[in-house]
């Protein structure tokens, strides 16, 4: 793989403390991985969070970077620590990893995309496994480091949110019949990953674009804000899982009718975010 492995879009004005990620929204599939799987065009890109980069696309106007996967969650899972590998999927391991995402084939190589659908005819190597962890997943989080200490060393602080989708189902089938689902959870690991004093302004943000906004359930956050999240040295990180159905046909893998407009209100929510970590400059300076 000669290209990185992610689009970095910096703003011109660096002006603000939060930075936007999408790392399940890249679309680029390498033709040799898809000779190598039974699953047709389709399907295999079930597993997406398709387009949630486009809808952050303007982040960068507002004064904030956004960080967005290139390569699919398919090929390789960016938000898993690199160690989540399956034996069930790859060849010659040595040690294997318990944890019920690698369990269910979701490791940081997955076996499955939605629905579980197995991805690949047979195995794969542990050097394949390996190839893609070192020219994917290492470029990918060290830049994120990269940014999130940079916005430190400048601001005092660092906002990292983690732009995911969920599918419109899954949200829809743990609710009770009669109360309305949310269209947006907010993960912080349960207050351990931020602190609530930012998620009380991410959730004000969505709230404000009259969307129903839960916490932690059923996403609390997987690896990246588990990793990324440590308030006590002034990082802070939150997951945001939105309702597919608001903008894409599911089915299709498609923007939907809505989808500018929702682009249009999302453009605003993450102006309002950006805002609560906009650089203070004191009257003494000003």
């Amino acid at each position: 793989m000669t290209k990185l492995p992610y689009q970095l879009a910096m703003p011109v004005d660096h002006s603000s403390s939060v930075i936007f990620a999408s790392p399940h929204s890249g679309r680029i599939y390498p033709a040799s991985f898809l000779r190598s799987s039974v699953l047709d065009e389709r399907i295999i890109r079930t597993s997406e969070d398709a387009f949630v980069d486009l809808l952050f696309e303007e982040v960068p106007k507002f004064g904030s970077p956004l960080l967005s996967a290139s390569v699919p969650r398919a090929y390789l899972d960016l938000n898993r620590n690199a160690d989540e590998l399956d034996a069930a999927l790859i060849e010659d391991m040595e040690t294997k990893i318990h944890n019920p995402r690698v369990a269910s084939g979701l490791g940081v190589v997955p076996r499955v995309v939605a629905n579980g659908r197995g991805i690949y005819r047979g195995k794969i190597s542990l050097k394949e496994a390996h190839k893609r962890i070192s020219e994917v997943w290492r470029p990918y989080h060290d830049c994120l480091q990269s940014l999130m200490k940079q916005n430190i060393s400048e601001f005092g602080e660092s906002i990292l949110i983690d732009c995911h989708s969920m599918p419109h189902e899954a949200i829809e089938s743990i609710h009770h019949a009669g109360k309305p689902h949310p269209d947006v959870v907010l993960g912080d690991r349960f207050g351990v990953a931020a602190n609530s004093d930012f998620v009380d302004r991410i959730e004000a943000a969505f709230s404000k674009a009259g969307l129903r906004v839960a916490r932690n359930s059923p996403f609390a956050g997987a690896f990246i804000v588990q990793h990324y999240g440590r308030p006590s040295r002034n990082q802070h990180a939150v997951q945001i899982e939105i309702d597919r159905s608001l903008y894409m046909n599911e089915k299709m893998i498609r923007p939907n009718g809505n989808f500018i407009a929702f682009r249009k209100l999302m453009s605003q929510v993450a102006a309002d975010i950006i805002d609560t970590g906009r650089r203070k400059v004191s009257l003494a300076a000003e």
